[in-house]
């Protein structure tokens, strides 16, 4: 599971008006631990002046390799977000950022095949590095890349994009949908919604067909996502190659679950690191909140259920969920359930986040 270790700033690079690249060296010694697979992220911790700790997770961008020597994610501002906020800036090269090891199942190990991306906004952080990794390491592979901006001005990792079109002509395909700003060539602008994508896709895919593709992968704000994935579903494409990571989800968290379903008292049984213990839950509390205030290095980062950092699998009791971005529906068929959005539904609830 790891822990979080201080990395040097060594470059901040503006992307966009509201972006930024942040490049973090990674000490000889440490970088067995920061290994990472492409379409990975990391969780970034600072303290603010009061002391409250905050923590953020940002996906990473470069191609993946054995021992990297550096970490860059891509950092895009989010209205009120303290720490997009303070990266973008006062974040400067030689400032320390508290740093944990790479984790996400978001993730395409290279091999031969045919594999195609949606994505909306700063959902090209990961797919960039999962693009880039495929390429340059499987020559049989071939990859497409659907991806929706506002504006030109307002898109990410413009030129790493069109130098993987420049490296990889017959292997990489490009379509750009801007939503706010009309193109001289390609797509007319507007929003890439369900209805759109079921259109576009046969289109684009003529040659192998939608269905053909040997994985999809989705990432960016909720709508997108959720849009992409009923029109894949639509055409004909099975669940298990369809794979989304969420990076924003607004909209209010499912209804708490009834009083009649709740326990007056619950307990929180736990196995973190090896080792296992045992909390009562406080009123209102999630089983990542209890675990917290006994086990300060219980694993999160968003506490949104978007990310997955802290991911356990129930080992007994019963639980409501309010909220699920990050788990896949064969993790949920495994038992496992995300720490931060969870409540005991039972006077007992054991989870092992070492599962």
């Amino acid at each position: 599971m790891g822990m979080f270790h201080p990395l040097r700033v060594t470059a901040v690079e503006r992307l966009t008006d509201d972006s930024a690249a942040v490049t973090l060296a990674v000490p000889p010694g440490l970088r067995a631990d920061y290994r990472y697979a492409p379409g990975q992220h990391i969780a970034l911790r600072r303290f603010s002046e009061g002391g409250t700790e905050i923590r953020r997770t940002y996906s990473l961008c470069d191609p993946a390799t054995p021992e990297p020597a550096t970490l860059r994610v891509g950092i895009r501002q989010v209205e009120g977000g303290e720490f997009s906020t303070y990266a973008l800036k006062e974040l400067v090269p030689g400032d320390e950022v508290e740093v944990l090891p790479p984790t996400g199942r978001f993730i395409l190990e290279p091999r031969a095949g045919h594999f195609a991306a949606v994505v909306g906004g700063s959902g090209i952080t990961p797919v960039l590095s999962i693009a880039s990794t495929l390429l340059a390491r499987e020559p049989e592979a071939r990859f497409c890349l659907i991806r929706s901006d506002r504006s030109s001005a307002s898109t990410m990792f413009l030129e790493e994009v069109a130098d993987l079109k420049d490296r990889y002509p017959d292997r990489f395909q490009l379509v750009t949908v801007l939503s706010r700003e009309d193109q001289q060539t390609g797509l007319p602008s507007g929003r890439l919604d369900a209805e759109r994508l079921t259109a576009l896709l046969p289109a684009l895919l003529a040659e192998r067909g939608v269905e053909g593709v040997d994985g999809w992968y989705l990432c960016g704000p909720l709508g997108l996502v959720e849009g992409a994935s009923r029109a894949l579903r639509g055409l004909g494409v099975p669940r298990a190659r369809i794979h989304q990571e969420i990076f924003h989800a607004d909209e209010a968290p499912a209804p708490p679950p009834s009083a009649a379903h709740t326990p007056t008292s619950a307990t929180v049984k736990a196995t973190l690191e090896g080792r296992s213990g045992s909390w009562p839950v406080d009123d209102g509390e999630s089983v990542l909140e209890t675990v917290l205030r006994n086990r300060a290095d219980a694993p999160y980062a968003c506490k949104g259920g978007v990310c997955g950092t802290c991911r356990v699998r129930l080992l007994g009791g019963e639980v409501h969920m309010d909220r699920n971005y990050a788990l896949e529906p064969e993790e949920l068929d495994a038992g496992y359930v995300l720490a931060c959005q969870s409540h005991p539904l039972t006077p007992v609830v054991e989870v092992d986040f070492d599962a």
